[in-house]
């Protein structure tokens, strides 16, 4: 049995169906994102998991023990949320300790667990200080120890980065990811960012509309998606239906609609002759930095496409530049 198993899953405010039917398993060890747009469930299915939400009907197991009506203290789960809801009049190691002091821990084996779980966070400098002392960066991670202090079974992760900056936020997703990993506990991660998602997980479950739309590795959910849903909301596929593939490519593709990543695609001032390609004739409507990449949006025959480059590896279009794309039939997704 699955380390964690959520079974035939329900869970319903007044008339309102926020999660149905869910059936999920999760591995002991594993990071695991749930990801999705606001409102699809994720975080209500993190809060059953904890005891802060009870279930409509079906069942949560944790390492083979049935927990769906376990009191929430009684579960062994340590969770972090989005507000780092530190006490503002005790220091960091105060803070971290606080947990361990309502277990009625001794005071020496406290002092040696806070000392310890300080410094796998890297806030050993800042153990006297108080939250007011801390940047929000340090915040964060004096609420991820006393989370973690009090060695829980799993440790879960509700949007905790959402409010910090982007470079920190960067930062912040490697050291959990590597404290995770140091520690070898099971976490679970929610997050409706997908970039965030793809670095940081083991396994991403898509949740769409109170579902599990798919569930796969980083990389597979990227290259393999699975509907339009899933193609839409991960990347920046280029999805096209059958009618307009054929009018951008004069090509009837070989069934329904048609999904295919704008870092594949190649293009050129001059016709490209590859084998195995759909190619494209058209002009270049708009030109867009997104960090390290050029992205063009072109117009073929009516239909916009989107292509990204690497700067400095290929020549720069300009609005209004007459261009040639290919993406090889083989890369393309049939959804």
């Amino acid at each position: 049995m699955a380390y964690i198993r959520f079974e035939n899953l329900n869970k319903s405010f007044g008339e309102k169906a926020v999660l149905k039917d869910i059936n999920l398993d999760i591995e002991q060890g594993q990071l695991v994102t749930l990801l999705g747009p606001s409102g699809c469930g994720k975080s209500t299915l993190l809060r059953c998991l904890a005891g802060l939400e009870t279930v409509t009907s079906g069942k949560v197991y944790l390492d083979g023990t049935d927990i769906t009506d376990v009191n929430p203290r009684d579960r062994g789960i340590g969770m972090v949320f989005q507000q780092y809801s530190l006490f503002p009049n005790m220091t960091a190691a105060q803070n971290v300790a606080f947990g361990l002091k309502m277990k009625k821990v001794p005071s020496n084996e406290i002092d040696t667990k806070v000392n310890n779980i300080l410094d796998v966070v890297g806030l050993s400098a800042q153990k006297a200080q108080y939250p007011s002392q801390m940047s929000g960066g340090q915040q964060q991670r004096a609420a991820l120890a006393r989370a973690l202090v009090t060695e829980p079974k799993v440790l879960l992760l509700d949007e905790p980065l959402s409010a910090i900056d982007a470079l920190l936020r960067h930062n912040l997703q490697v050291e959990i990811r590597r404290i995770q990993q140091e520690l070898g506990i099971t976490a679970i991660f929610v997050t409706h960012d997908q970039e965030e998602a793809m670095v940081m997980s083991d396994v991403i479950h898509l949740m769409y509309n109170g579902g599990i739309e798919q569930s796969a590795r980083p990389i597979d959910l990227y290259t393999q998606p699975k509907s339009t849903f899933v193609a839409s909301f991960i990347g920046h596929y280029n999805l096209l239906s059958a009618e307009d593939m054929q009018k951008a490519t004069g090509e009837k593709p070989e069934s329904g609609n048609v999904a295919f990543r704008p870092e594949i695609i190649s293009i050129s001032r001059t016709p490209i002759e590859k084998e195995n390609c759909f190619t494209m004739h058209g002009t270049v409507n708009v030109s867009l930095p997104h960090g390290n990449i050029l992205r063009y949006a072109t117009v073929c025959n009516g239909v916009q496409i989107d292509v990204d480059v690497l700067f400095g590896e290929n020549e720069v279009f300009d609005r209004g530049d007459e261009v040639y794309l290919a993406v090889s039939k083989s890369e393309c997704v049939y959804l």
